[in-house]
């Protein structure tokens, strides 16, 4: 049967359909979960969204991708992933990354353990838990499933707890582009989603983007500016939505070659924010922090704000796009579906007891 770790992977569901001759009629569904609940199974298929009663349903499994990512794939973006949420405090166990950031973030503060941590697994897990407690803080650990799962497997053994199951989804940079970046400004040529990122002249104090200069796009939304640090504005939607911001929290948002905080601003209000980075030896522009403002929402802001993005993220070469998304945040996984993102693998905070 099902579990929530199947949320957002394909799957094949039998369901009853009918009853001919006391004998049951059944028929086939498949396509990715998008929601399991004690009463229903829902799932996007190539005919549109299809929601089924838990009684109707006779079998339920996972089934491969159409392509499914290899190990190296998986160790690579997650890698590209650490590069643009960089932990200010970092150490090595082998291959396997250890990371602090004053406890913001999940990511910034638990160990990655792609690699070989060149030690048995018992051993590799209790040299984790004593780095954090030296650091003061709990020992977490992130495992990419189903690369990870004999770590999974042995953290069970021991006790450690999960948060939400997280969804990686991808999706090709160029669908999402709302037109042509000059590489030069990042400025896009054409509507819709203007681009207007700081030149660095002097009149430009760093981290403000640059005055617009043009109006609304064909739908009406203001241009998105993109800036090389936060505004004030934006730090305070993400200090409200992470919990408060830590001088290490300014480190992971900030320490990035190449990096990017979109602002929306209409009559001098903050309506929506971004964060893109490129990682990952340039292939991957990185997703985080896409919010519109709650008097803001319903305008297609978000969008708005990733197109620009992929602009700006095309202009310096990168191919793909990567984010990171909790399974049970239906309103984001249904935007990221609409844009053409698909779930790459997922992962499953680990906490310790």
């Amino acid at each position: 049967m099902l579990r929530q770790q199947d949320v957002g992977h394909r799957i094949v569901v039998r369901r009853i359909v009918g009853n001919r001759e006391g004998r049951p009629l059944f028929s086939d569904a498949l396509g990715e979960l998008v929601e399991l609940t004690e009463t229903h199974v829902t799932l996007a298929t190539d005919q549109g969204r299809l929601r089924v009663p838990v009684t109707e349903v006779h079998r339920a499994k996972r089934v491969p991708p159409a392509r499914r990512p290899t190990a190296a794939a998986v160790v690579a973006l997650e890698l590209a992933s650490d590069e643009a949420w960089p932990a200010p405090t970092r150490g090595r166990l082998g291959d396997w990354l250890l990371r602090s950031a004053e406890g913001w973030s999940g990511r910034a503060n638990s160990a990655l353990p792609v690699g070989d941590p060149d030690r048995p697994l018992p051993a590799a897990l209790d040299a984790v838990e004593r780095w954090y407690a030296d650091r003061g803080q709990p020992a977490m650990v992130n495992t990419p499933l189903p690369l990870a799962a004999p770590v999974g497997a042995e953290l069970d053994a021991r006790g450690w707890t999960s948060r939400p199951l997280v969804l990686v989804q991808t999706a090709p940079l160029a669908p999402l582009r709302s037109g042509r970046a000059d590489p030069r400004t990042g400025r896009a040529d054409q509507e819709p989603g203007q681009v207007f990122l700081p030149p660095g002249t002097a009149d430009t104090p760093p981290g403000q983007a640059s005055p617009p200069a043009g109006g609304p796009d064909r739908a009406g939304r203001p241009p998105v500016e993109l800036a090389d640090a936060p505004s004030d504005d934006w730090l305070a939607v993400a200090a409200g939505r992470k919990g408060g911001l830590p001088d290490a929290a300014r480190h992971v948002l900030n320490a990035v070659g190449q990096v990017r905080f979109a602002h929306v601003y209409a009559d001098g209000v903050l309506l929506a924010i971004g964060r893109g980075t490129v990682t990952g030896d340039g292939r991957w522009l990185g997703l985080s922090l896409i919010e519109a403002l709650p008097h803001a929402r319903r305008q297609g802001l978000a969008t708005h704000v990733i197109r620009a993005l992929a602009d700006w993220g095309a202009a310096l070469g990168a191919s793909g796009v990567f984010l990171q998304v909790e399974q049970r945040n239906h309103a984001a996984v249904n935007l990221y579906r609409g844009l053409g993102f698909t779930t790459h693998h997922t992962y499953l905070t680990r906490v310790a007891p």
